[in-house]
């Protein structure tokens, strides 16, 4: 299985900050440089982080304060050789040229580990900070992150191999008949080219995916080469894998090239009891005025208004609506729970699934899902850092090993290495002269 783990100098949990000996800032580089250091020691795939492009008070603490994800990845490049480097960045409020120009200069700083997390964002407070009243429309956000996901690929494609002749016999540093401009002109963007860097060493850096709308869905099967997606239920997590393969094959891709993961959040302890101890703790440490507004937030309706023991609400859910509280949603639906149930998995999890109990309760729960095909991995999203990450590094990862499903060393260096995916052609370099 493929494996990585969800960066937040803060922890995952919405007070994982607050537990003894947990890290308590986001903002810290050391507490980054930690996480990646446990990454290689276990022999991870790699470390994702996040982004918002705005300040949301009162919400998570690492969703309010946080780096830009580009600029820690490159420190981090300097500090780590083998983990792969996802970085989230958006397409609403980026420009093409410089998104393609910046992955590609992690790429190569880092050797072939970058990947971009691909995403549209409609948060009100983000468009507020750059000259716009309102988001942008859901579907129109999409069709523009289709044309910007496009160019960005074009210009990753510029340069073709062995362009760069550095004859100092002639003076020739480059064959100019191995430089293509773009001369793209579409209905968002106009961009010329050629971008001025290489290819880089993965080719292009690995394309990652979250959104689960059909918009997003949609958007994933055209270009996603790793999905991380938020599943609750293991039937309805094959159902989403089985329907996300298809679609992907239907754009002429090979289904094993995107590789599907939903977040996952291991308590690990000594015992189911040390485990369910640390739960409780986790728990009683959460703050309910914020897991409630993080609650309102992915509902798109203020819940605080509703009984939390009694049944979920039925409300519309538009596709503005973030996915976690889909899946929470339908699994409530099937599973007759309770608004509570609900409220208590977004305290505990960030609304993703959890699993508690010792290295080989939680290795049973990864395998069973990886085994019947509900995914091909996971990203983790400990409740704190270090120590959460650390006991699952050094307890369920050498249990995953010990039943073959996860590796025991690097089999190579890049991330398309790790995840098994192949480097994509130029498109220049496959027309005939």
């Amino acid at each position: 299985m493929n494996l990585g783990v969800y960066a937040v100098g803060t922890g995952n949990h919405v007070s994982g900050w607050r537990f003894p000996g947990a890290a308590t800032s986001s903002e810290d580089f050391a507490i980054f440089k930690t996480i990646a250091d446990s990454c290689e020691r276990g022999k991870l795939d790699f470390l994702f982080v996040g982004d918002s492009l705005a300040f949301v008070p009162d919400q998570h603490p690492g969703q309010m304060l946080r780096f830009e994800p580009l600029t820690l990845h490159a420190a981090l490049a300097t500090q780590t050789s083998r983990v792969g480097l996802v970085a989230t960045c958006s397409t609403t409020y980026s420009a093409p040229y410089n998104v393609a120009r910046m992955f590609a200069s992690l790429d190569k700083l880092s050797r072939g580990r970058a990947g971009w997390n691909v995403v549209t964002t409609g948060l009100p407070a983000a468009a507020g900070n750059f000259g716009s009243a309102e988001p942008m429309d859901h579907a129109l956000r999409y069709e523009s992150a289709t044309e910007f996901v496009e160019v960005v690929q074009g210009l990753w494609d510029s340069w073709e191999e062995g362009a760069i002749t550095t004859n100092v016999e002639t003076g020739e540093y480059f064959d100019k008949t191995k430089v293509h401009s773009l001369d793209h002109v579409g209905k968002f963007y106009s961009v010329r080219g050629p971008l001025n860097l290489t290819r880089t060493p993965q080719g292009q850096p690995v394309l990652v995916q979250a959104g689960a709308s059909d918009d997003g869905k949609n958007f994933a099967s055209r270009f996603a080469e790793m999905i991380f997606s938020s599943q609750l239920d293991k039937e309805h997590a094959k159902e989403f894998y089985a329907t996300m393969k298809a679609k992907v094959a239907e754009h002429g891709r090979n289904p094993d090239h995107c590789k599907i993961l939903p977040g996952f959040m291991p308590i690990v302890g000594h015992n189911e009891e040390d485990a369910r101890k640390k739960l409780s703790e986790l728990m009683r440490l959460a703050v309910p005025e914020v897991a409630l507004k993080m609650m309102s937030s992915r509902f798109g309706h203020d819940m605080s208004g509703f009984d939390l023991d009694g049944p979920v609400p039925n409300l519309p859910l538009s596709n503005d609506i973030q996915t976690h509280a889909k899946v929470a949603y339908a699994k409530a639906l099937k599973d007759n729970l309770t608004l509570r149930d609900i409220y208590n998995q977004v305290a505990v999890a960030r609304g993703y699934l959890f699993a508690c109990g010792d290295a080989a309760m939680v290795a049973d729960v990864m395998e069973e899902w990886f085994a019947e095909r509900a995914c091909d991995g996971f990203v983790l999203v400990p409740p704190y850092f270090p120590v959460a990450f650390d006991e699952f590094i050094d307890a369920v990862v050498p249990e995953l090993q010990k039943r073959g499903i996860f590796r025991r060393e690097y089999s190579g260096f890049t991330l398309r290495d790790h995840l098994g995916l192949p480097e994509p052609a130029n498109r220049h370099s496959k027309r005939v002269p």
